[in-house]
């Protein structure tokens, strides 16, 4: 039985760029820590599609999402063995069937096919609108503090140091990155518990995560 490809949805989230800064001079003394000179550039990096993946509010939304569709998995394993077995049949029986027998039987595993291919393609659809809205949602709340992050610290450029495709930032010390920072303070915001570590979903956002839609299970 020919299987449909594995199905996974890599994370393409947009580069939040801010460049607030001060347009008028304070005399050193009165110019918050933070806050640089004129003409001083203050840049900080994020790895932005970690820091969504990385946040508890995403992480237990993801293991939700994946409940909620646990159903429809069950389904598709139950049409995939209805599958196997149908074609198992004929593969042992063909020879002994009748005619009329045998093209009856093989119309039937066809329109299983068909179904099961119809009910995977429906599921994965489904599926990754529900998980493209749940990154934007998370990804809008993340940026607005990020943003805030970066005024309330005198940050006139924050770059996207997670984008390994694009490239955009080949070197950065340490101490520039706030991925962290920002996971945190999202985190304290949300007020939304760490996860359990073995929770669905836990741990992605780390580089590129995949998370996979329902799709039927390979029989063993």
């Amino acid at each position: 039985m020919k299987r449909l490809p594995l199905f996974a949805l890599f994370f393409t989230l947009a580069t939040f760029v801010s460049a607030t800064g001060q347009t008028t001079a304070a005399p050193p003394a009165h110019r918050s820590s933070g806050e640089p000179a004129v003409g001083e550039a203050k840049v900080a990096v994020i790895a932005f599609q970690a820091a969504i993946g990385k946040t508890n509010e995403f992480q237990r939304d993801l293991a939700d999402l994946q409940k909620k569709y646990e159903p429809r998995r069950e389904k598709l394993k139950t049409l995939s063995d209805e599958v196997d077995g149908l074609t198992k049949q004929l593969q042992d029986q063909g020879t002994q069937l009748g005619e009329s027998e045998r093209v009856s039987r093989a119309r039937t595993l066809d329109e299983k096919k068909k179904e099961l291919d119809r009910e995977t393609q429906d599921a994965q659809g489904d599926f990754q609108n529900d998980l493209q809205q749940l990154i934007s949602t998370i990804a809008e709340k993340v940026g607005a503090l990020m943003t805030d992050y970066a005024e309330k610290h005198g940050y006139t450029l924050v770059l996207d140091a997670g984008d390994q495709q694009n490239a955009m930032v080949l070197y950065a010390v340490p101490s520039t990155d706030i991925t962290q920072t920002i996971i945190d303070a999202y985190n304290q915001k949300s007020g939304v518990p760490a996860p359990p570590p073995d929770a669905p979903g836990t741990g992605a956002g780390t580089g590129q995560p995949a998370v996979d839609a329902p799709q039927p299970q390979p029989a063993h």
